[in-house]
């Protein structure tokens, strides 16, 4: 990741209104030099309007985009030291891979020797791990293939700033994990900055060195995918970022550590927001950081009782949706090695969930 005082990107005060609808509002946001990050949100939260800024696509109603500290409003994109990857690549179908690659580079004036092009092409691919595939035509490539001919032309100029327009949602599950893997190592490789946009929070989580999340044509948070998991600033931050449950109540006390009143329980947990004594908030309880048992829990830790109402084997750790007749339906995440000790549970079956005291975050309602 670039150093954190070498910006090579900026949102100043940005905007975009059509008509009546604002798109991105006030969005202000620097990108370091070499680092990966991600635009996250649900359609309509206006990351895609922020990255079509930052390449020249969309023009804002007010505020500035700069690139290297130059201000480039008024720069088209094709002179912009930018490339992006689109959703659906836009690929030349009528092309060769090896003239799709090429294309970029036979537009530049004045014109490259063809013996330059062809080494970069030659060049793009191998980075991307297709050689001699410069003769295939686009109809004979995978849809995997298709994403790494659309990544080779969008290094091949050697961009500043690589934008990725959700370049992996036409791809099955598996084919873009190892797509993300993949990226991650190019990314590290060419040192270039990249800028993904995507609303799939694993996507964002795995890959990005900051995530910026958005709602509304707002920035709400940035961060590091640890800080955003692990100390959300609201519950819409927490809701989006990783799976959670949330306990309503209301907040008997305030300080160091806040206390929230939910079904019968003073429980304790961190407030990353001031809150007011009487204000109806939710205690932020992570999956993974409930316990399932037969037994009462000898420790001490919230214990209550739980029926299992479905059971999900994920392989690595079994999901149980499970019920509580004060807290209602909730999600519990039991690792394999857990599951082995404890032995697993089926639908129907009684069971008890717990936590320690002091866990989870306690988070406003607005």
């Amino acid at each position: 990741m670039g150093e954190q005082n070498d910006p090579i990107a900026e949102l100043r005060n940005a905007s975009k209104h059509y008509g009546d609808v604002i798109a991105a509002d006030n969005v202000s946001l620097t990108i370091h030099r070499g680092e990966f990050l991600s635009f996250l949100g649900p359609s309509g939260c206006g990351k895609t309007t922020a990255l079509r800024m930052l390449a020249g696509f969309e023009v804002p109603t007010s505020g500035d985009v700069l690139l290297d500290g130059q201000r480039v409003n008024d720069l088209p994109p094709y002179r912009r030291p930018i490339n992006m990857v689109f959703q659906h690549y836009a690929l030349f179908p009528h092309l060769s891979v090896f003239d799709n690659i090429a294309y970029g580079l036979r537009q530049q004036r004045p014109r490259l020797p063809k013996a330059q092009i062809a080494r970069a092409v030659d060049k793009a691919l191998e980075t991307v791990r297709l050689p001699n595939y410069g003769k295939r035509r686009i109809h004979e490539m995978s849809g995997g293939q298709q994403q790494r001919v659309a990544l080779a032309r969008a290094i091949v100029n050697e961009p500043k700033l690589l934008l990725l327009d959700e370049p992996m949602a036409a791809l099955d599950k598996k084919l873009r994990r190892d797509m993300q893997i993949e990226l991650q190592t190019l990314q590290r490789q060419l040192g270039i900055t990249f800028v993904l946009v995507t609303h799939d929070q694993e996507e964002a989580l795995s890959m990005s060195d900051r995530i910026c999340v958005m709602q509304g044509g707002k920035i709400v948070q940035i961060g590091s995918p640890r800080a955003l998991y692990d100390n959300p600033s609201t519950r819409y931050v927490a809701d989006f970022v990783g799976k959670t449950n949330f306990f309503e109540g209301m907040v008997t006390a305030t300080g160091d550590s806040c206390q929230i009143r939910v079904a019968g329980f003073n429980l304790s947990a961190n407030a990353p927001r001031a809150l007011a004594i009487g204000q109806t908030a939710s205690l932020c309880l992570r999956p993974e950081q409930i316990a399932l048992q037969r037994n009462p829990s000898s420790e001490d830790r919230i214990t209550i009782p739980v029926t299992i109402a479905a059971r999900i084997f994920l392989g690595e750790h079994t999901e149980y949706l499970v019920k509580n007749a004060d807290l209602g339906a909730f999600l519990v995440l039991v690792p394999r090695q857990a599951e082995a000790v404890e032995g697993g549970f089926e639908p129907g079956q009684m069971a008890q969930a717990s936590w320690r005291d002091g866990v989870g975050l306690i988070l406003g309602n607005d």
